[in-house]
Order: structure tokens, then C-alpha cells, then sequence
């Protein structure tokens, strides 16, 4: 857009520069002439004005447009966002309870089943810790 503009500004110029100097070598009288420049440059200060209004128009457009895009991909990735967080929370859940379910019959299958363990634990109960001399609590 900004290239098309440049062109068209340059295009616009360069018109209005040949048809200034077109009528500085036309045999009107000064006072037309300088009439007709008049003219040329208020059509050419139009049609400026016209242009520099529909290229705003049309930048506040894409601007709008931009942003609403923008903020459209960033709910939706937001969103994307916050299932995949769920999908996690729930997988780490499901971990923990199997964890915890593993761990549970560890504590029974420890506890119930095996008095050699048990016996052993209160050996080294009893015998304390080598290094610092107390008992094992």
C-alpha cells in the first residue's frame, strides 16, 4: 500500500509541476494564467485530501481488523492452552491415585506379612546409630 501511495503521490506531482509549467508558456494573459494555476492547485490539494482520507480510512480498517484477529488467535490459543493444562492436571491425577494405591499395599504387604522385616527394624532400633552412639528413634 505504502508503494502504490508514493507512486500516485509522484504521479500527482509530476502532473501538476508539467501542467504549471504548460501554462506559464500558454499565451493567456497572466491573469489567467495565474487563474488556472489556482485551479490546478486546488484540484490538486482535492484530490490530496480525498486520497490522504481513504488511505487513513483504510489503515484504521486493517488496523480494526489486525486487532480483532489478534485477539480471536489469542483467545482461541488461550483456550487451547487451558484444555491442554486440564488434559495434564487430570493425567497427573490419575498418576497420583496409582501412586498412592501402590504405595498403600507396599505399607500393608510391609506391616502384615513380614516379621522378619519387623524384627529386623527393631534390631537396628536397638542398637542405635554407629556413628553418633544414640538410639535410633
Amino acid at each position: 500500500m505504502a508503494k502504490s501511495g508514493s507512486t500516485f503521490l509522484a504521479l500527482l506531482t509530476g502532473a501538476a509541476i508539467g501542467a504549471g509549467l504548460g501554462m506559464l508558456y500558454a499565451p493567456d494573459s497572466g491573469e489567467e494564467t495565474r487563474r488556472k494555476l489556482g485551479e490546478n492547485a486546488r484540484r490538486t490539494q482535492d484530490d490530496l485530501n480525498k486520497r490522504y482520507k481513504e488511505t487513513s480510512s483504510n489503515l484504521s480498517q486493517k488496523a480494526k481488523k489486525a486487532k480483532s484477529d489478534f485477539e480471536q488467535r489469542l483467545e482461541e490459543t488461550l483456550s487451547s492452552a487451558s484444555y491442554k493444562a486440564d488434559e495434564i492436571l487430570s493425567s497427573l491425577e490419575t498418576k497420583l491415585e496409582e501412586l498412592k494405591k501402590q504405595n498403600a499395599k507396599f505399607q500393608k504387604d510391609r506391616k502384615g506379612g513380614n516379621d522378619d522385616n519387623a524384627q529386623l527394624d527393631e534390631s537396628v532400633a536397638s542398637k542405635g546409630d554407629k556413628k553418633t552412639g544414640n538410639a535410633a528413634v
